[in-house]
């Protein structure tokens, strides 16, 4: 078992990422895209543009036909990339190619159908070999099914938990205990997708969470701009960004997208990492001036 294969643990490449950053007082950057998206050259592009624009990890999700947690624009992005034909072979082949010479830990974000169809124990080697650091199922609550877990909670890969704004705070200490990576803290309740405010209570929840957590913690879910980004990069370890980064390559191309990127990497660089205790985000949902 490889040391990033134990639950509560940020080992791996994920955890070396975040103790670095930690180290240079920054919060990180996780950017969300789909794979296919637009095109599969195009998804090529944008991992080394991510990378080159401040990415620190970068969830990479694998196109499914039924989205369920996902708003209109990731919807779009996973039917797009499905028509071009990308599925679980294409994604990691997509991971392999950046892996040669890209140096992002990689996460790939998942519905269980596609892993399944491919085969749990064939999917876990072969994302492995690929250069895959993590997996993120987002239908694979704790304790939902014993012997996947088990599996992928030995597995080289860090198996990223997700904990949502209505799970009571026993059971988010327990998915804080088998977090390994980080764990994702879910901002809203709802689908993905682009928001103009940061909910009321954000703060109090990521405090909560870091205190329990043996991972970082990193927030996602309707983080839109480089203000709101801002703002949670000064109570979180980690700030993800998915439905604003693709409606910018949607309207404007893969150019677009990483001009967002380059811009949310500065405006996290300008407000520095998390503090040990909750700050500014409390008193202003909006973030302020970053």
């Amino acid at each position: 078992m490889s040391a990033s294969g134990v639950a509560g643990t940020a080992k791996g490449a994920i955890g070396a990422r975040f103790r670095r950053l930690r180290d240079e007082g920054r919060a990180a950057l996780v950017p969300y895209v789909t794979a296919g998206f637009p095109d599969p050259a195009a998804t090529r592009d944008l991992l080394r543009g991510l990378e080159e624009a401040g990415a620190d990890v970068i969830e990479l999700g694998v196109p499914f036909s039924d989205p369920i947690a996902d708003g209109p624009t990731i919807q779009r992005a996973s039917q797009s990339a499905l028509a071009a034909g990308v599925g679980v072979d294409a994604v990691l082949r997509l991971v392999e190619e950046y892996a040669r010479g890209g140096s992002c830990p990689i996460v790939l974000f998942s519905y269980l159908n596609p892993i399944l169809a491919y085969g749990l124990e064939r999917f876990v080697e072969d994302a492995r070999r690929a250069g895959a650091a993590g997996l993120l199922a987002t239908d694979l609550p704790l304790g939902a099914d014993s012997a996947a877990e088990a599996l992928l909670e030995t597995a080289p890969l860090d198996l990223v938990r997700l904990v949502a704004p209505t799970t009571p705070a026993a059971r988010a200490e327990q998915i804080a205990a088998r977090a390994q990576g980080f764990l994702y803290l879910v901002s809203r309740t709802g689908v993905t997708g682009a928001r103009a405010e940061l909910p009321p209570g954000l703060a109090d929840r990521i405090r909560a969470l870091r205190a329990v957590a043996a991972v970082p913690v990193a927030v996602g879910f309707g983080i839109s701009t480089p203000v709101q980004a801002a703002a949670v990069a000064r109570l979180a370890d980690g700030v993800v960004v998915g439905s604003a980064l693709l409606d910018r390559i949607e309207e404007g191309g893969v150019d677009a997208g990483l001009a967002l990127a380059v811009e949310l990497r500065a405006a996290l660089d300008r407000v520095g990492g998390p503090g040990p205790d909750a700050r500014e985000v409390a008193a202003d949902p909006q973030g302020g001036a970053p």
